[in-house]
């Protein structure tokens, strides 16, 4: 059985280890010597390739979607200064947005009178202050905010 493993593997071009046999025609199969014996059993379908296995995708699928949620952010898989990740100047973008839009909101609120709100603005711009959070410590410690 060796060599006629060995022969179809030659003809189907892969290796004998891909090469099954019909556990029902295993008697032809053995009677076979010949390139053109083995030939007209896999055309019969007495022998046959199975089918290559690639890499599977699944472990690589589950990652993406992992890191769509926000996942796998943590230091271990960080390479590179935190400026590499974002630009300093994004980060001040980001972060000066953020506080300027609190400022619009608690005047819309009317919870900010103009002159505070122009204060805080300008020391927003000036870097005064380091987040948000530090900016509502900064209000609420002054008694900023309109009863």
């Amino acid at each position: 059985m060796k060599t006629q493993k060995r022969l179809a593997a030659q003809i189907l071009k892969c290796s004998p280890k891909r090469i099954k046999f019909d556990e029902s025609k295993l008697d032809e199969i053995k009677e076979a010597i010949t390139k053109a014996d083995l030939r007209s059993l896999i055309n019969e379908g007495a022998v046959a390739k199975v089918p290559a296995r690639g890499t599977s995708r699944f472990h690589a699928r589950f990652i993406h979607s992992q890191k769509k949620k926000g996942r796998r952010k943590g230091h271990g898989s960080r390479k590179g200064k935190s400026t590499a990740r974002t630009e300093p100047k994004r980060m001040w973008i980001n972060k000066v947005r953020l506080q300027r839009e609190l400022l619009k909101q608690l005047r819309a609120d009317q919870k900010l009178e103009n002159e505070a709100y122009y204060d805080l603005y300008n020391k927003s711009k000036g870097g005064f202050f380091r987040s948000i959070r530090h900016m509502k410590i900064y209000i609420q410690e002054r008694n900023i905010l309109k009863k």
